[in-house]
């Protein structure tokens, strides 16, 4: 029985998503989604304003969960997830949040799906915590260096029309940025800044870029199988950041959608599905 209140929320039905709460550390309350049943795959999201498990993976947690037990989470300081008072961000502590998730579902091992922020927590719980992780799959891995559009991401504009702003910096096709997610996005923002988190959380998160970038020479020891996913028309994080990690860690292996942005598992959604289970089902998944 959680100690935690749990929050009076309900994952709007666009989603078409269940909630589920976790305790994970004392007065600290996990929302999170889970679908299937088999391998353990950690869907971790991205950091733009308004992001959430559901707003991230909403397209893919169906498909993918019949490959396996898929588990997408709100890190700390986004979404719905409850802290603690006094909790810290950053790249560390979002990486040691994943690993409390995993405790409390009684999980040893996980893949991990990453997505931006997300791919750059995955990379950083290989280094950090090799002996849980079996593989990672990353798009658009986060922790390069400032771009104009990630410059955009440290001064969010907290309106819908900021908000629409970003995400059709994400894709190709802006007809996918609707209204209906516009709000839906702009509604979990202006959750973020009741609760005074997303100032703490972007300026984490840029710190970090600075002072904790991924540890190169550790990754070139990784030998858990590495599978690495990047639209041509990325503006947010270059397709050069894919280029730059492959040719770091021996067991990757990368996808190159063209005519996509940012956020391939949306714009790209029902190939990016299959060209995942594929590559899972090759691994014994």
């Amino acid at each position: 029985m959680s100690t935690v209140a749990i929050p009076e929320y309900t994952t709007d039905k666009f989603f078409g998503l269940e909630d589920k709460w976790l305790e994970t550390a004392p007065g600290e309350l996990t929302h999170y989604h889970e679908l299937g049943e088999g391998a353990p795959i950690l869907f971790l999201h991205g950091s733009g304003t308004g992001v959430t498990a559901a707003a991230n993976w909403w397209l893919n947690l169906p498909e993918l969960s019949k490959v396996g037990r898929c588990i997408a989470i709100d890190s700390i300081g986004y979404g719905q997830s409850v802290v603690a008072e006094g909790t810290e961000y950053g790249i560390k502590e979002w990486v040691r949040h994943a690993v409390r998730v995993l405790d409390a579902l009684g999980i040893e091992k996980t893949w991990i799906v990453g997505n931006s922020l997300g791919g750059w927590l995955a990379f950083q719980f290989a280094i950090d915590f090799p002996e849980r992780l079996l593989g990672i799959i990353s798009m658009g891995t986060g922790g390069a260096k400032l771009t104009g559009a990630l410059k955009g991401h440290s001064n969010p504009q907290l309106t819908e029309e900021g908000i629409r702003n970003t995400l059709e910096l994400f894709v190709v096709d802006k007809s996918l940025v609707t209204d209906e997610l516009v709000k839906l996005r702009y509604a979990s923002a202006l959750n973020d800044t009741a609760s005074d988190r997303l100032k703490d959380v972007v300026e984490a998160r840029d710190r970090d870029r600075t002072e904790l970038p991924l540890d190169f020479d550790v990754l070139a020891k990784l030998e858990v199988p590495v599978f690495l996913i990047h639209g041509v028309q990325d503006v947010v994080i270059p397709v050069s950041r894919t280029w730059e990690i492959l040719n770091i860690i021996p067991n990757a292996d990368a996808h190159i959608f063209s005519q996509c942005g940012h956020w391939s598992q949306v714009e790209r959604a029902d190939e990016f599905n299959k060209v995942i289970t594929s590559w899972l089902k090759a691994r014994g998944v």
